[in-house]
């Protein structure tokens, strides 16, 4: 296996500023050539081949070239590079906007289903869904549209993109901290607030936490003073307000789009191409489950008030019958503390980052029969800490069983994109030529950090996500199809979680949380009574969560509706919501919608996804993976029925293929409420 040559050379890192601007041009150059060729063809030379295939074949060229490019700008720690990156991105989109407006191309398209249709030339099922998806681009695109209006959504479009890369900056760039004394940090474990940058201003030692800290959440979980949780979680949840004002611009330029293209609403035109197909749809979905979820909400919200009561009597402190969006952290690690005896710190110390990581790839490894070879790259990528892989089928001989490239990029740096999230770099398809182009895709995350004295730790929540990512991860790089636009996560986003929330189910297997866990100190894994203890947690203040969820995915509906709030009260909205819905008070109104990143970008009104998927994603684990979630040929049926074939077939069909009928909640029903009953007896 070590000496085998992948058939294909994995993207390149070492371009200089002017070199990412100028491949951009080429790419951009290239992919427009071939639609000015397909804009002069007669009606009767437009067949497939002539407009689709070409178009198809442009398109994966320019994102292969491009995509690597663009990604920069959340990862290099060169100012020069991700200005370069940011410039390419804006011509990327600028281009793609004016692309998707030429009435030319779509005369050739339309040109092209008619004499189809004419012909009754026959056309593969892929072929099909390509024609169906590009005809659709055009019209959701407005070319059906008068010149005046064209030109307007095109001003409007541009002017979307451009405050979406300025609300991206302002994330990635956003360095903020708050200082704490000592006393502030009562509470928080020691060993963590070794981690925070210590300072003296005159007679006082302050420790420094920046805002995109893997430890700040530790703060909320752990400080012991209600005034520390508060001044926490104002800070934080105004440390992004510069994006206020842009997110409500975006707001506005979207409300023009919509009744500019004939639709009610935003949320009727993004949900339009998603399984759950209207605004009106998202807004049942979300009524629904808030109405199922409030009495466990309820439940939970009385257990933390209980929690808090009798704390406060024990301390002196005052107690107004409230529970505030800065107790629900503090108050949950209690309940976990008081009902299951789990000391959080200790479990942290069995998830070692350096071996959580090489557990999680081998687990995949195992279920898709893949073997992970890592390459020397130090140097050669876009950070020294990135580490780079090339992916085999198991037991590959000859350069067949390539699979395709990946990097992992672990830790927090500045101006590196925050968060744990999976990015598609090369997408996978079939060349001009007929040879495979192979993807390549990223997992990027901001872990703790190792210190002097021990390895970086995840708690078994981090571990979770990372294992939902590493599922994301493998989507991108087992996906098989033809064309580049069908190729891994490009399906419907209420769809596009699922697969990778199926897989969280795995670190709630007990003989998987042994494989998971090793003491960093002691080498041993997770005992049995505490497995079982992690099991239990995994319902307790279940019905908050959701809600809180909810909650977030209402603010993302109501902001995108036809009557939405005035422009002033989106910090109003985003608090009243966590009131009624989540549970949580919060007296003072903050920005916290300026740093939630999904309202921007192809997640708008995408957050109901999140649990919307969770009832697929139930589904396929109690059907297809419980009694045997690491048996292999579970894992090549779910290779086969849901990852390989990507976006090339309707989702819903996935399902069927997969599962042998028609999805359904019961599993999810089933898992979540009888799950969080017994949880709270």
């Amino acid at each position: 296996m070590a000496t085998l040559i992948a058939p294909q050379p994995a993207p390149t890192w070492t371009h200089a500023p002017e070199d990412i601007i100028r491949l951009t041009e080429e790419a951009i150059a290239r992919y427009k050539a071939v639609e000015d060729k397909i804009a002069s063809l007669r009606p009767e030379e437009c067949n497939f081949e002539s407009v689709f295939l070409a178009l198809a074949h442009a398109e994966a060229e320019r994102i292969a070239t491009v995509q690597p490019l663009t990604f920069l700008h959340d990862v290099s720690p060169s100012q020069a590079v991700r200005d370069a990156s940011s410039a390419a991105d804006s011509l990327l989109r600028d281009f793609t906007v004016d692309s998707t407006m030429r009435t030319d191309v779509f005369r050739a398209k339309q040109d092209v289903k008619r004499n189809i249709e004419a012909s009754g030339v026959a056309l593969d099922p892929e072929e099909r869904r390509l024609l169906e998806r590009m005809i659709l681009d055009g019209t959701r695109a407005g070319l059906a549209l008068p010149e005046a209006d064209r030109e307007k959504l095109i001003k409007l479009k541009k002017e979307i993109e451009q405050a979406s890369m300025k609300f991206r900056k302002n994330a990635n760039e956003e360095n903020g901290s708050h200082s704490f004394t000592l006393d502030d940090l009562k509470g928080v474990p020691s060993d963590i607030i070794s981690g925070y940058t210590k300072q003296v201003e005159g007679d006082k030692e302050l420790y420094v936490v920046a805002f995109k800290s893997a430890d700040w959440g530790s703060i909320m979980r752990y400080a012991e003073h209600p005034e520390t949780r508060r001044v926490a979680y104002v800070a934080y949840e105004s440390r992004l307000a510069v994006n206020a004002p842009i997110l409500s611009r975006i707001f506005d330029l979207r409300r023009q789009v919509a009744q500019l293209l004939g639709y009610a609403s935003w949320a009727d035109y993004v949900t339009e191409v998603k399984m759950v197909k209207t605004g009106k749809a998202v807004e049942e979905f979300l009524a629904d489950l808030e109405q199922r979820l409030r009495p466990v909400g309820l439940q939970d919200r009385a257990v933390l008030l209980a929690l808090k009561q009798k704390e406060h009597a024990e301390r002196g402190l005052p107690f107004d019958g409230e529970l505030y969006a800065w107790d629900s952290s503090y108050y949950d690690h209690k309940l976990i503390q008081t009902r299951l005896d789990i000391d959080v710190q200790r479990l942290r110390e069995h998830f070692p980052v350096p071996h959580v990581v090489p557990a999680i790839l081998a687990i995949y490894q195992e279920l898709f029969e893949l073997e992970f070879v890592e390459v020397d790259n130090r140097g050669q990528t876009w950070d020294p800490d990135v580490r780079q892989y090339t992916v085999w089928e198991k037991g590959a001989t000859d350069p067949s069983g390539f699979i395709g490239h990946c990097y992992i990029d672990l830790y927090p740096r500045d101006n590196k994109s925050p968060g744990t999230s999976v990015w598609p770099l090369v997408p996978g398809y079939t060349t001009a030529s007929g040879a495979r182009q192979y993807p390549a895709a990223a997992i990027v995350a901001s872990l703790a950090k190792p210190r002097a004295d021990r390895p970086a730790l995840l708690g078994h929540f981090d571990t979770t996500l990372l294992f939902h990512e590493f599922g994301h991860l493998f989507h991108e790089l087992l996906s098989v199809t033809r064309f580049a636009r069908f190729h891994g996560m490009t399906g419907a986003l209420d769809f596009a979680e699922a697969p990778s929330q199926m897989l969280e189910n795995w670190c709630f297997e007990p003989k998987i949380l042994t494989r998971l866990s090793k003491h960093y100190e002691t080498g041993q894994p997770l005992d049995a009574d505490f497995i079982d203890k992690i099991l239990k947690s995994r319902y307790t203040n279940v019905g908050m969560f959701y809600l809180r969820q909810v909650s977030l995915a209402t603010f993302d509906l109501r902001v995108h509706l036809s009557e939405p709030p005035a422009r002033s009260d989106y910090t109003k909205l985003w608090s009243e919501l966590r009131d009624s819905i989540a549970l949580l008070k919060t007296p003072e109104p903050c920005p916290g919608h300026a740093g939630f990143h999904h309202l921007v970008g192809d997640y708008s009104v995408g957050y109901y996804g999140y649990t919307y998927s969770l009832v697929f994603a139930a589904d396929m684990y109690a059907t297809v993976f419980k009694e045997d979630p690491l048996d292999p040929a579970r894992g090549r049926l779910y290779r086969e029925k849901i990852l390989a074939p990507g976006s090339s077939k309707d989702e819903m069909d996935l399902l069927k293929d997969f599962l042998g009928r028609e999805p359904n909640s019961e599993a999810f029903v089933k898992q979540l409420f009888s799950q969080s009953a017994a949880s709270s007896s």
